[in-house]
């Protein structure tokens, strides 16, 4: 009988250990989304996800920590001496290209996320700036397409435990070391999710 309680015990800790509900964050403009890490796919999969707009009509967000193996000026016509990555914004519309910055009013018809940390703008005056010195990897970075949910659907997918939503300083969301962001997320975020970071890529090496 005492073994039948303890694995009864065991099976409720393992069943329990993976649900994400010890955030009160809800989503919103400028906040992050870490991905569980049993979520799949090549875009996905132990992601971080700034969110640049929420709303009762959908979701827009950009992947911050997976990078393509091209560089910007590589594919922007005009574009000099840029010495910073090309990330993959997410699944939709891959073939656009989309931007963040620290640049402020500079950039005409930038729409403001955080604090310091701005959503698109003139394409133009973006180059100039990176051009003239103004601007650099630090300031901006630059994505290939984007993260979408349609209304109702970023919701159900928190629901189902599949994102925390957390929150990073503007540092943090444009320099942060892509290959730790994840695990040092949710390490920032109680010791539920200290499991999560330490656990393996493939269940099946556990």
């Amino acid at each position: 009988m005492w073994n039948e309680r303890k694995r009864s015990k065991m099976k409720n800790i393992d069943l329990n250990i993976f649900k994400a509900n010890n955030t009160k964050v809800h989503p919103g403009k400028g906040r992050i989304l870490i991905a569980e890490p049993f979520l799949q796919g090549p875009y996905f999969a132990r992601s971080i996800v700034l969110l640049t707009e929420h709303s009762k009509e959908g979701s827009v967000g950009f992947i911050l920590n997976k990078a393509t193996d091209v560089y910007p000026d590589e594919v922007i016509d005009d574009l000099f001496n840029f010495n910073g990555e090309l990330f993959i914004g997410g699944p939709v519309s891959s073939n656009t290209l989309h931007f963040i910055h620290t640049l402020g009013k500079k950039v005409p018809g930038a729409i403001k996320i955080t604090q310091n940390i701005y959503w698109g703008g003139d394409f133009e005056e973006i180059k100039k700036l990176i051009n003239e010195g103004k601007a650099d990897s630090s300031s901006v970075r630059f994505f290939a397409g984007y993260s979408g949910w349609t209304a109702g659907q970023l919701e159900n997918e928190i629901a189902e435990n599949s994102w925390i939503v957390s929150s990073l300083d503007d540092c943090q969301l444009m320099t942060a070391d892509i290959n730790t962001i994840w695990k040092e997320s949710l390490k920032n975020i109680g010791n539920l999710y200290k499991t999560w970071s330490n656990f393996p890529n493939n269940p099946s090496f556990n």
